[in-house]
């Protein structure tokens, strides 16, 4: 970390495995100062938000399938998931508690003030909501986000997935990109591909697109160090994805081997 001491990082990120993997992957090179944590957001208000979006019998099937996924497909993958945590040399343990804010949400009033506080030269995003234009101008500093799927093809979640379902399997991959106010659609910085294998599926995708993002996401923090951080256009149709519904889920392992 010699060479990046100077340069300061904050992540702004949940609390789950694939933010405790690019904390402890980025740390070996990177003075990342300090880690705010948002809180999940309320289950009954997102559900509200979804049924108004998407109508209440899909978001029966998503919660279905999310059922699913905690009680039965979770437990399934415990041998890949291990697998892979050792064969690419993943960190998933916790935060170091004296790193961590808490806060209720990412656009909380409080983030401003500790990014002003703190004054990191880039601050990495992993998983939260949406942020706000208030958060996004707080500092003069880039917000760079990682999403698991190659915008704009796949935007919004589980973009791994989304792209192997729909016979893409070149655009399965993962995307560092600049945030801005919309869904996954500030200027690309580096796409890199996963390659799928038998013993994958919907649970391990996140961990294969965590892994391949590691690299980028240095490569970003270098650009942005040396004053060299370029956007580049996306290229395909703009698609945004939300959860699959149990029926679908269940389809497209029957039908393409796709789980």
């Amino acid at each position: 970390m010699t060479d990046h001491a100077a340069f300061k990082v904050v992540m702004l990120c949940r609390d789950d495995v694939t933010s405790r993997i690019m904390y402890h992957g980025l740390l070996a090179d990177w003075n990342i100062i300090q880690v705010i944590i948002e809180d999940k957001p309320s289950t009954r208000m997102m559900l509200q938000r979804r049924i108004q979006r998407l109508g209440i019998w899909t978001v029966f099937g998503q919660i279905l399938f999310m059922l699913y996924t905690r009680l039965i497909a979770v437990r399934m993958a415990q041998g890949a998931l291990k697998a892979l945590l050792r064969d690419e040399k993943l960190n998933d343990q916790p935060f170091p508690p004296e790193r961590v804010t808490r806060v209720p949400s990412a656009n909380d009033p409080r983030v401003i003030q500790l990014l002003r506080e703190l004054q990191p030269d880039a601050v990495v995003v992993n998983g939260t909501r949406i942020l706000s234009a208030a958060v996004l101008a707080s500092i003069p500093a880039p917000f760079i986000n990682t999403h698991v799927g190659i915008t704009p093809r796949y935007r919004g979640v589980h973009g791994g997935y989304w792209a192997m379902a729909c016979h893409d399997a070149e655009h399965c991959g993962v995307t560092v990109h600049v945030v801005d106010e919309g869904i996954d659609t500030g200027g690309l910085l580096y796409q890199g591909r996963i390659d799928v294998g038998p013993e994958d599926s919907f649970v391990t995708y996140p961990l294969r697109q965590i892994a391949r993002a590691l690299p980028l996401m240095s490569a970003a923090l270098r650009d942005v160090q040396n004053g060299g951080l370029r956007t580049v256009p996306g290229v395909g149709p703009s698609g945004i994805w939300s959860h699959p519904t149990l029926w679908q889920y269940v389809w497209h392992w029957l039908s393409q081997g796709v789980k």
